[in-house]
């Protein structure tokens, strides 16, 4: 694909701003490619994190399954919920803003609390593991919430910063360095051209001296 020209004049002073310019676009782009190789590097990083988060969420969350399925069987439906009713939240939850890079997501803090006692006359002793269980099925869903939020825009600025990169690359830097390597040839055929007339000239004016 062939790469446009900038519609500039041809001179000496558009010259020099334009290599002032493309030195700036150059390192602009060097800075660019290096967010983009630690953002890289942190998608791998959260990747990670995200896969392991996710395989333990998975097992958590069986279990508490488990326990819930065991405690429904014993206690039955109505009863299960009448001792739900009216209890705290089994954990405390905190969510702040947080940026690496230029990217912000949420941060995710979660935290078990004291099981609120319950009447024992009313509740099934595998109650009390239930709502363990589920408390930290939900710790870890907050975790692998944060994770795959902070992912999936860490990507997203990895696609950005590397479509910035290439349109930097592969067409504004090039349009810029094609314009100077024009300018360069226009102003240095005018040279020759002054050259020339100058040259006619002198003949010219040693011809009327004879």
């Amino acid at each position: 694909m062939a790469i446009k020209r900038l519609k500039v004049p041809p001179t000496k002073s558009t010259l020099l701003a334009l290599k002032r310019k493309v030195a700036f676009l150059e390192i602009g782009a060097s800075l660019l490619e290096r967010k983009r190789e630690l953002l890289t590097r942190l998608v791998y990083e959260r990747l990670k994190q995200y896969r392991a988060l996710r395989k333990e969420a998975k097992a958590t969350l069986e279990i508490a399954y488990y326990w819930l399925s065991m405690t429904h069987t014993r206690m039955g439906s109505r009863s299960l919920q009448q001792a739900a009713l009216g209890l705290k939240p089994p954990i405390e939850v905190k969510i702040l803003p947080r940026s690496r890079i230029g990217v912000q997501y949420p941060a995710v803090t979660a935290e078990p609390l004291p099981l609120q006692p319950v009447s024992l006359m009313d509740t099934d002793s595998s109650f009390d593991e239930t709502r363990r269980h589920l408390a930290d099925m939900v710790i870890l869903l907050a975790r692998l919430g944060e994770a795959e939020t902070a992912l999936w825009r860490l990507l997203e600025e990895q696609r950005k910063t590397q479509k910035r990169v290439n349109a930097l690359k592969y067409n504004v830097i090039p349009s810029y360095q094609t314009t100077i390597h024009f300018i360069q040839s226009t102003l240095e055929e005018e040279y020759r051209n002054t050259l020339f007339q100058l040259k006619v000239l002198r003949e010219q004016s040693e011809k009327n001296q004879l």
